[in-house]
Parts: structure tokens; sequence; C-alpha cells
């Protein structure tokens, strides 16, 4: 049995991703940091599933999970590393702190590395465990393509993220082991209700508060818009089990979404969005 591990497995993508593999066969660890997710988790998805208990940004913890994942496959390799946990930071770059920034980026681009670091001998990189290199999946977002205003601490990790894939895959040709960039647009998960529930009252005084309410009022809708994670799911799936999976799988609604926000010439999306916002300054 192929065994797979992800991230931030509790909800979203991640709990839809595990739902999946299992269904195809797979064994499925997966990260939470909450041993009520745990449970509950262990209970919806019975003895294929193995909940680890970790915050990515906890190496100490993310070593040990991954030691008991070694110990679990006997000597085989991971089929696989689903880097998906992460968390999104709204905010003007100037009202942001820079611990706020830290703390993306904390989540986003150093998290994977930790995982990524403490699994790669059971991807392949230990050359005495048996079976064929696994690979990693890296969970990003068009947001890494597009910077999007009042979102740009979450933008810019992920633009860190993808030049941190790019570089790693061509790092790990030397074991076999490929490295796959998933980017979604909107996609429904619980990111954006946590973004609504978070406080902004903190930027009352800011020149950018009328358009940070504006862009919480949206969240619903983007919710409502957005990609079910199970098609996100699949997507994962191919990734993992593609013979030739692409090195940056660009997931939109459709095709008009997806040339607006990678085409379309960077001075007519300021002109957009800053209408759409109301980013400009008085007349």
């Amino acid at each position: 049995m192929r065994s797979i591990v992800i991230t931030g497995a509790s909800t979203g993508i991640g709990q839809a991703t595990a739902k999946l593999l299992l269904e195809r066969g797979f064994r499925v660890f997966g990260s939470v940091r909450k041993q009520a997710d745990a449970d509950r988790l262990k209970q919806q998805f019975g003895d294929a599933f193995t909940p680890l208990l970790f915050d990515v940004t906890d190496e100490a913890a993310v070593r040990a999970a991954a030691a008991e994942v070694r110990a679990a496959l006997g000597g085989e390799k991971l089929a696989g590393l689903v880097n998906n946990a992460g968390i999104a930071v709204s905010g003007a770059v100037t009202d942001l702190s820079a611990d706020d920034f830290r703390r993306q980026f904390e989540v986003n681009v150093i998290g994977p590395i930790i995982a990524t670091q403490a699994f790669a001998p059971l991807l392949g990189t230990d050359s005495t465990l048996r079976g064929p290199p696994g690979r990693i999946i890296m969970m990003s977002s068009i947001a890494g393509k597009f910077g999007n205003p009042l979102m740009a601490a979450y933008s810019a990790s992920k633009h860190a993220l993808n030049g941190l894939s790019d570089g790693l895959r061509r790092e790990m040709m030397l074991f076999g082991i490929d490295v796959v960039i998933i980017a979604p647009g909107a996609v429904k998960t619980p990111i954006w209700a946590k973004a609504e529930q978070e406080d902004i009252s903190r930027f009352a005084n800011s020149p950018f508060y009328p358009a940070l309410q504006k862009i919480r009022a949206m969240l619903p809708q983007m919710d409502e818009s957005g990609l079910p994670p199970e098609t996100i799911a699949q997507h994962v799936f191919d990734g993992l089990t593609s013979a030739s999976p692409k090195a940056h799988d660009v997931i939109t609604p459709g095709p008009l979404q997806f040339w607006l926000s990678t085409k379309l010439p960077p001075r007519w999306v300021d002109k957009i969005v800053a209408r759409r916002l109301g980013l400009r300054p008085a007349k």
C-alpha cells in the first residue's frame, strides 16, 4: 500500500485530499494541530488514516512525526508529501508589523521547508529504503503570480513558495523525486471564514481601512464562487500519480479567469483593482 503525508489535513483541501487518496487505496498520514481533530478524522477515515499531531513551524515535532512515519513504513519509501498547511494574513504592507509577516512566512514558507527536510529521506534521499522515489506537492495559489492588494503578505509567501519549489525540483532530480506546484484560484475552504473572523479594528485609523472593509465584505462571495476542495484534491492525486505531471498546475473555474489573473498587463490590473476598492487619491 502506497503511503502519503498531508500537512494541514483537518479541513478544506487537506481533508478532501485525504478522503480521495484513501478511496483510491492509499495509506494517509495527515497532520493536525489539535487532538480533537485527530480523533475526529481517525473516526471518519478509519484504519488507513493515521493522524500526526504537529504544527508545521515546530521543527522538533515535525521530525518526531517523520520518525513515526518511518517506523510505520517498515523500510519502504513514502509515495508523496503534500505540503498543504497554510494561513492568510490580511492588511496593507505599511500597516502590518514585521511579526505579521514573520507569521505568514513561518507557516507558508518555512513550514514546507521543515516538512520537506524531515520527510525527504523517506521520499528517496535515503537510498537504503525500498521502492520508487516519492513526489512532493506544494500547495501554492494563483496569488503567487498575482499580487493582491491588502493580501500582499499572503501573495509574497506564495511567490516565495513557487521559487523555492522550482529550485527544489531541480535539486531533487538527483534522487528522482519530482516536485509539483498546485496553484488554485479561490477555493471553498475555511481559510476565508478564518479571514472573516480576523479582527481588523486595529486598522481603523489606516487610510486603507475602507478598502479592507470592502475586501472583508467580498469574502463570502469568494467562498461561494470558489472551487470545491474536491477539485483541488483530484489535481493533487494527478500530481502524485501521473506519468508526466505538470510542474505548475494552475486551477481556475474557467479559462477567462485564468487569463485575467495571469496574462492581463499589470498596469491594467492596477487600474481595475484601484477602481473596485477605491484605492485612488481623491481629486
